[in-house]
């Protein structure tokens, strides 16, 4: 798998703000059929950072109602990359 194809985008939150503040962890959401050793060599690559750890979730998608019945919102995934100490990553590049 491609490494453009692993992470779609970094997942920026008030939650992962202060995780990266706090614990050096960076949030991204990934392809579904991703594994950990997939995003760990992506994200290394990407960013030119060493990686310690990396977590995964499932998050399912919510059920909605529209006007037309209910409706679901696709299942996807997300990585919670925890960075080696001394590495950075920065989104917002001045």
């Amino acid at each position: 798998m491609n490494i453009y194809d692993v992470i779609k985008k970094p997942l920026i939150t008030e939650k992962t703000t202060v995780e990266k503040d706090d614990k050096n962890v960076i949030a991204f959401v990934v392809n579904g059929a991703a594994n950990k050793i997939e995003i760990k060599a992506a994200v290394e690559k990407l960013f030119n950072a060493k990686v310690g750890a990396v977590n995964t979730v499932n998050v399912a998608g919510k059920t909605k109602r529209t006007a037309k019945g209910i409706g679901k919102r696709s299942n996807w995934k997300k990585a919670y990359v925890t960075l080696a100490e001394g590495s950075d990553v920065d989104f917002f590049e001045a």
